[in-house]
């Protein structure tokens, strides 16, 4: 027993004891930490993923909105050229029916050309509204070979072999 009570009493064993108790808490202490470490890594790994998923997901709406907005700025500029195409062929037609009401109808032009054009803009509108059948359309089925020259003007205008008998 006496040598117990002097290895009890001895410096050295309670500096070994001292020792081996702070190893031991800072042993706990460190799987403490890398336990910690280890969720904290879990949870970073689950942020990035749900923040790649909600990016990718981002993106896609992006291109899909990119798209539609493709679209509509392409319907809207289709929708602008469209009428503008309109209002110009139905200037054009406008035109075309007057001056063929000038050929036919007036040795004086001024006059003439005004109701001839008023009378074509009437004639228009009265299809437009429905009251009549459109002439254009019949006269796109008539011509030869996509031909856009009326009959017609043709026939009014003089052949080679009357200006050769004029001269």
């Amino acid at each position: 027993m006496e040598t117990i009570k002097t290895v009890v009493t001895h410096w050295f064993f309670w500096g070994f004891l001292l020792g081996f108790l702070l190893c031991v808490l800072s042993l706990f202490a460190h799987m403490k930490t890398k336990g910690e470490l280890k969720r904290l890594k879990g949870h970073l790994s689950d942020k990035l993923e749900i923040e790649a998923e909600k990016m990718s997901e981002m993106k896609g709406q992006i291109e899909k909105l990119k798209g539609e907005n493709e679209n509509l700025r392409m319907k809207v500029n289709t929708g602008r050229v469209q009428n503008d195409y309109l209002s110009l062929e139905r200037e054009l037609e406008i035109y075309a029916r007057a001056e063929k009401g000038m050929v036919v109808n007036a040795p004086g032009f001024a006059q003439a050309w005004e109701k001839a054009k008023e009378a074509a803009v009437s004639e228009l509108e009265a299809e437009e509204s429905g009251k009549s059948l459109p002439r254009r359309i019949f006269k796109k089925f008539f011509t030869k070979g996509g031909d856009t020259v009326d009959a017609e003007v043709v026939e009014a205008l003089p052949s080679e072999s009357s200006t050769k008998s004029i001269e």
